[in-house]
């Protein structure tokens, strides 16, 4: 069941699995992607391992507040808001949640939420699990073909979302591993349904662009972390990996042949796997 809240000022709508007496685990996920981008099975592994998961729509995604007011920044306009402020609201999420610390686990834009996360409120994570994300937009450039998936213009029907997600996903997903294009075209088809605003992703793509590079603030993280992520990823290439978990003090770097910017569901039971490890310390 989807909740809404208000924290830092906004509305967020979450859900939450497992029980409440598990370890905190907070999933935050990526640009223009809505909470049901985590699928609900991989949720349901992680609780399984006694963890409290609780996924959630970032602001301008999904059931939370959209800043329609703000328009899309044209280059070199301002940014409407930043990482920071996005942060902000994960830990103003935690807040109303009644947790005063959790494990953050981000995946993309999600792992650039929790680095700033981890960078601005120490003291509210546990640890941080960095997925297929980098410390800057500049470190490790997508691929001309992932970016004019990333950039091309959405269609405004359901069916034409619906064929358009399967194209993206067919470019920046895992070459290693079979393309799902019924779960795709599903869950692209649900998204419209619960919240269709692609201006709203234009919003978060200039808020990652005017963050600026978080290497340096990264240097003086101490929370423990884990980096995970594809070796085929062209949206994100690997090196954005291998740059955050060299920017953290003893960040353990898993690196997976063949996986591109997606989870492909034969790796669940190794990336829950690596998670657990470092929630249970």
């Amino acid at each position: 069941m989807t909740t809404r809240v208000t924290a830092n000022g906004i509305d967020i709508a979450y859900e939450s699995f497992g029980s409440p007496d598990g370890r905190p685990l907070l999933l935050v996920m990526g640009l223009g992607a809505q909470l049901i981008q985590w699928d609900e099975d991989f949720c349901r592994l992680l609780a399984e391992q006694g963890h409290h998961v609780v996924r959630f729509d970032n602001r301008d995604a999904g059931l939370s507040t959209h800043f329609h007011d703000a328009g899309v920044p044209a280059r070199g306009e301002p940014a409407p808001y930043l990482l920071d402020d996005m942060a902000d609201d994960t830990a103003g999420l935690m807040d109303a949640l009644g947790w005063a610390r959790a494990h953050v686990v981000g995946a993309s834009m999600g792992g650039m939420i929790a680095q700033t996360l981890a960078i601005r409120h120490p003291e509210r994570v546990l640890s941080l699990t960095s997925i297929m994300s980098t410390p800057g937009p500049g470190v490790a450039p997508p691929t001309e073909a992932a970016m004019g998936a990333l950039l091309s213009r959405p269609p405004s029907d359901r069916d034409g979302v619906m064929d358009q997600s399967v194209v993206t996903w067919s470019v920046i997903g895992s070459p290693g591993y079979e393309l799902d294009r019924e779960l795709i075209r599903a869950r692209a088809g649900l998204a419209y349904d619960r919240c269709f605003d692609p201006a709203g992703t234009g919003r978060q793509l200039a808020a990652i662009n005017a963050s600026g590079d978080r290497t340096e603030a990264l240097a003086k993280v101490r929370v423990p972390a884990l980096v995970l992520h594809g070796e085929e990823d062209p949206l994100v290439p690997v090196a954005g990996g291998r740059a955050t978990a060299a920017a953290i003090a003893g960040a353990r770097l898993v690196t997976y042949p063949g996986m591109g910017h997606d989870l492909p569901r034969a790796l669940w039971p190794d990336i829950v796997a690596e998670i657990t490890k470092l929630t249970k310390g």
